[in-house]
């Protein structure tokens, strides 16, 4: 493949090369590629294999032309780096400067430019020279209790509330049947029956939970809320509704028994099990807070030992990468903004790029379980402490997070319908 490689411009880590490939390579390489599967080909009309090339061509010449420039563009950038023996510090960008349409059909030839960023040349320190301090915690028993206790708190049972002047107070349970309208009309996923609802737990949209504080069972009410402006549903955010809501039985909290049942209840065998799994888990979740505050004050000292420039995008991204908590990155879920799901880099001329983020944070812990001996783990907040508070789950140990059904009616905004 005769490539023109050109340098265009080279400012500090930054190049920028020119490619040129001539239409007759480009030719050349869809006549091999038709060649190649025409024999594989079992088309109506033909003996199987027996396709001939011009008929593969006028069928599929232009989606295999476009494998064949997808081929040639990242060949070709790869080739420039090699070239130059460049270091880059990620993948390339490129940028088509012919118009494809006319080298899909083999009229012109391909022409775009690959601009890439470099390592800098520096000399490292030597690591023999650091000394750090990691700070170590091991969970005191009464903080392991505490701990339990906030689990028997989050997986307390409910009973009916009896008497003839049962009202609803803030932290009871609701069990009700409601139908939500929109100036006056239903709206899809408005309505619920036997919806559970613990008043205060802030599960339903603002207001709702603190207008059936003193409701009776079996009371009617009508409930006004407005949909938050940032709510999930589009067509929600903002509106003011109306909640047919029928209270159908109240019923009070009752305190879970911390002993070898509610262990039991959590999978465990008794409640020292139970106490050896929190202590576990709040050992592992302070062992990643000084990872992370190690790791932090290692890049500290590397940064004050080394004076050298950083690519302009790439480096400070890298840097970034590294001060993101969590052990470890996974794939950013779901599609790409404005529900594209695929890579448009190919239609864009570019190599596609990285598109793994940082894991994402899981619930708030309930409360700050920063070792009191290390207070300035709290900056594992801002970046790394581990989420949630006593969700407690790992190898070797019962999953201890309580049951977080999804709540219907006007909950929070992942809901479809509300």
């Amino acid at each position: 493949m005769s490539v023109q490689i050109i340098e265009k411009s080279g400012q500090g880590l930054s190049r920028v090369y020119g490619v040129t490939v001539p239409a007759q390579d480009l030719t050349a390489k869809l006549e091999a590629r038709i060649a190649e599967i025409a024999p594989q080909l079992n088309l109506k009309g033909f003996r199987p294999g027996k396709v001939p090339m011009g008929h593969v061509r006028r069928m599929y010449g232009k989606s295999l032309m476009g494998e064949v420039v997808e081929q040639t563009l990242n060949e070709g950038a790869q080739q420039a780096l090699d070239e130059a023996k460049l270091k880059p510090v990620g993948q390339p960008d490129l940028k088509l400067e012919s118009d494809m349409e006319q080298v899909l059909a083999g009229k012109a030839d391909l022409s775009y430019e690959v601009a890439v960023e470099l390592m800098p040349e520096f000399e490292p320190v030597d690591v023999a020279s650091i000394s750090l301090k990691r700070p170590v915690y091991e969970p005191s028993d009464a903080e392991v209790d505490e701990a339990v206790a906030e689990l028997a708190a989050q997986n307390r049972a409910y009973e009916p509330r009896t008497g003839k002047a049962v009202k609803a107070k803030d932290g009871d349970m609701v069990v009700i049947d409601f139908v939500g309208r929109i100036d006056g009309e239903p709206f899809e996923g408005g309505a619920a029956t036997d919806a559970e609802l613990v008043l205060g737990s802030g599960q339903f949209i603002p207001g709702f939970e603190d207008q059936l504080v003193g409701a009776k069972p079996e009371s009617t009410l009508t409930v006004k809320v407005t949909f938050p402006e940032d709510y999930g549903v589009e067509a929600l955010k903002g509106k003011a509704a109306e909640f047919e809501t029928t209270v159908k039985e109240v019923k009070k909290p009752v305190e879970a028994s911390v002993d070898d049942e509610f262990a039991k209840k959590l999978g465990l065998d008794d409640l020292n099990a139970l106490k050896d799994a929190v202590r576990s888990q709040l050992k592992s979740r302070y062992e990643s807070m000084s990872r992370f505050k190690l790791k932090r004050a290692l890049l500290d000292v590397l940064d004050e030992k080394h004076d050298f420039a950083l690519p302009p995008r790439n480096g400070r991204g890298r840097v970034r990468g590294h001060l993101e908590p969590g052990p470890g990155r996974e794939p950013a879920p779901g599609p790409a903004r404005g529900g594209q799901g695929q890579d448009r880099g190919a239609a864009q001329g570019r190599v596609p790029q990285d598109r793994r983020a940082p894991r994402a944070p899981g619930p708030g812990a309930r409360r700050d379980r920063t070792p009191p001996e290390h207070p300035d783990l709290r900056s594992g907040d801002a970046a790394g402490r581990p989420p949630g508070g006593h969700a407690l789950s790992g190898p070797g140990t019962a999953d201890l997070r309580p049951a977080a059904p999804e709540p219907p009616g006007p909950g929070p905004a992942a809901r479809p319908a509300l």
